[in-house]
């Protein structure tokens, strides 16, 4: 591992363009989004006006593409009957041409609520503001007319709004809730608006926006607080964003508004995809805004996956198909901005400790479950493992012994095995022999070194002669010996073999096909990943899954250095040291598996999670001597020990991998699952995004 470069981050004027485009969260696919909030003057438009330019200012200066404010921002949405004032509707079109004057020089697109009026009535406007021009208005669909509000009693309902314009300051606007706003020159940012009322309806306008192409979905809210809304705003938020497969961005009217009869929170938030990225406290004393980087890549990356999202959208096409799109170009700035997102160092494990419990208890039980099914429905034989005293064969021990337990089935119906080799050290071996007598299951040891030796002197292997050429047949003599007896022994003693080999290994190819740790009966382990198994084993220790013996035996291989043990030496043969840290490898594994992200992108994410120690949190029990950091050249060369490997020479040996269940969200590699690939691919297109990375070295 690398030490954090405190200095890794170019600065603006230290690079050129195309170098400076790799630390451009704009180039890479993201769009910084603001929910902002702040103290209300009632029927004051001009003070509104200026506090929103003062809040849009502090946000162009953060490099913020969108920001979006309460509901009725400019006159407060507590005014009632106020809004039927002609001097106050006056002044909220001046208060207007001010925001839009102030904005020329802004980088924002600012979303406020403003009352309008148009023909016969007033509408609850969202209006959307960008460089000295407005780009369209959008009323809110759905006004309330019960418990605490009467709104119809001033407000026009703008459901049927659609197709139509509104004439502001001598101006012809596009008007409706029909309307898209399209960034020219960041793919993907389409923003759409609705207010309040709107997203809690049965069918919310935004979500046909989302069908239509939406991405970044605001909502401008007045919403009262009382006890217990706050969280269904965010139950909302939270579903709407994860069924539309979009960011949800919400601000809610704070201090300032009127307290005769209701009180108000200020709530901020943005959700993508189901993910809480943003929000602010509530209850705030002044300005407060939310601010997040939404990844656009993502969203599109999600709809291009879920087919049944546009399936939805044609069955509504004739709706969704007549939304009309305004376009704008944001002139987002090229340089180092940072990122505002929270990144995960193991996408695979949270670092919330709630998150990771759950995680754990769901992960182990699918495993459980999933062995205790397949073991019932041929018969229930026994279950023959090899036992290394490693992380992934202690896994699917105490995964095969737990499946025993619920099947009412004693534990002597595993059949342990540990099978010694040229390198196997003492303290794994004794790990195994502890572990599997803590158990309770039938133990026994197998020493492959005669056979191995004999296979090898009759292979005329130079080991055979005293040459200490430890090559990959070398290793894989042993390998395929231990597989091979397992096999046997299964046959001998009326049981399956429980394949033990992780997704990581999978992902990299680390495994020697057919007739080795590649193939088994049924494997438990197939789909979790290395980073995930050293805290399931924690939390089966924690959690008390068994006893006090077994636990301490699990703890010490927790404490075992990742190895093969194929190759004799004083030196521990380190599977890491050859292949690269798994940390990385299942940080790239999750962004393609589950995002398909292009190697650059990857290594941009990587940096920002991994580049400082200090930075971010840990997963829960995470071992401080174990914690490192890693810098972008270190990043980007085992990037492409990844893509060498994952796209142009491991394909072959997962599409011919046993049954085992899927158990993260990140995907599994089954090619009966989430990943069916031809395994004669190359990884040339992955190699030549990647030398992106090399502009920024």
């Amino acid at each position: 591992m690398g030490a954090s470069r405190p200095t890794s981050r170019p600065s603006p004027s230290s690079r050129g363009r195309r170098a400076l485009n790799f630390w451009s969260l704009y180039s890479q696919g993201f769009a910084r989004i603001a929910a902002c909030t702040g103290h209300t003057y009632i029927a004051d438009p001009h003070a509104n006006a200026a506090a929103v330019l003062r809040q849009a200012r502090e946000c162009a200066e953060d490099g913020v593409a969108v920001a979006v404010f309460p509901e009725l921002t400019l006159t407060g949405y507590s005014i009632e009957d106020l809004l039927l004032q002609d001097v106050v509707l006056d002044q909220v079109e001046a208060a207007l041409r001010e925001v839009v004057a102030g904005s020329a020089e802004l980088l924002p697109v600012l979303v406020i609520g403003a009352p309008l009026r148009h023909r016969h009535r007033i509408y609850n406007c969202a209006v959307l503001v960008h460089r000295g021009r407005i780009l369209g208005v959008v009323p809110k669909s759905y006004t309330p007319n019960y418990r605490e509000f009467y709104e119809r009693r001033q407000i026009a309902d703008g459901d049927d709004e659609r197709g139509g314009t509104i004439r502001i300051a001598g101006q012809e606007l596009p008007f409706g809730t029909d309307l898209l706003f399209a960034a020219e020159d960041v793919p993907g940012l389409v923003v759409h608006a609705e207010v309040c009322e709107d997203m809690w309806v049965p069918v919310p306008p935004s979500a046909e926006a989302a069908l239509a192409g939406a991405t970044v979905l605001v909502n401008l809210s007045g919403s009262p607080i009382t006890v217990g809304r706050a969280e269904e705003r965010k139950l909302l938020c939270r579903a709407a964003s994860q069924r539309c497969l979009a960011a949800y961005v919400y601000s809610a009217a704070g201090p300032g508004e009127s307290t005769t009869d209701l009180a108000w929170d200020g709530q901020t938030m943005i959700y993508e995809n189901g993910a809480l990225l943003a929000e602010t406290e509530r209850f705030p004393d002044g300005d407060r805004r939310s601010v997040a980087d939404v990844d656009l890549d993502l969203l599109r990356q999600e709809r291009m996956r879920m087919g049944t999202f546009d399936d939805n959208r044609r069955v509504h096409g004739e709706r969704t198909g007549a939304f009309r799109r305004i376009s704008f170009r944001l002139d987002a700035p090229a340089g180092n901005l940072g990122l505002k997102r929270r990144l995960e160092r193991y996408p695979f494990v949270p670092a919330d400790a709630e998150r990771l419990a759950q995680d754990c208890y769901e992960a182990y039980n699918i495993q459980v479950a999933g062995l205790q099914q397949r073991l019932a429905s041929i018969g229930n034989p026994k279950i023959v493992i090899g036992v290394s005293g490693g992380l992934d064969s202690t896994h699917a021990l105490i995964v095969a012994a737990r499946a025993m337990d619920r099947a009412g089935r004693p534990r002597t119906d595993i059949l342990g095995f540990t099978m010694p080799g040229f390198a196997t050290g003492d303290h794994t071996k004794g790990n195994a022999h502890r572990l599997m007598n803590a158990l309770g299951v039938t133990a026994a040891e197998l020493d492959i070194t005669g056979t191995a030796r004999l296979m090898l002197d009759e292979m005329d292997h130079p080991f055979s002669e005293g040459e200490p050429v430890y090559d990959v047949t070398f290793e894989n003599v042993q390998a395929g010996l231990r597989t091979d007896y397992l096999f046997r022994l299964a046959n001998q003693r009326g049981g399956i073999v429980l394949g033990t080999g992780d997704l990581s290994e999978l992902a990299l190819g680390w495994c020697t096909y057919g007739v080795g740790d590649q193939m088994s009966h049924y494997n438990v382990n197939s789909g979790v990943p290395k980073t995930l198994i050293q805290h399931l084993i924690r939390w089966v220790v924690s959690s008390e899954q068994f006893d006090e013996e077994t636990a301490a035996t699990l703890t010490a291989v927790l404490d075992t250095e990742i190895s093969p043990e194929l190759v004799p030496g004083e030196e521990l043969q380190s599977t890491e040291s050859k292949i690269g840290p798994y940390a990385l490898h299942d940080f790239t594994l999750f962004h393609v598996l589950r995002h398909g992200f292009r190697p650059s992108k990857i290594a941009f994410l990587a940096w920002h999670a991994w580049h400082d120690v200090k930075a971010g949190a840990w997963p829960p029990g995470f071992p401080d001597d174990k914690r490192g950091a890693y810098d972008l050249p270190e990043i980007r060369s085992w990037l492409e020990v990844f893509c060498k490997r994952y796209f142009a020479f491991a394909q072959f040996k997962r599409s011919a991998m046993p049954n085992g269940p899927k158990v993260s969200h990140g995907g599994s590699l089954s090619p009966r699952g989430d990943w069916r690939a031809p395994s004669d691919s190359t990884a040339e297109a992955w190699l030549r995004d990647l030398k992106r990375v090399d502009e920024a070295l």
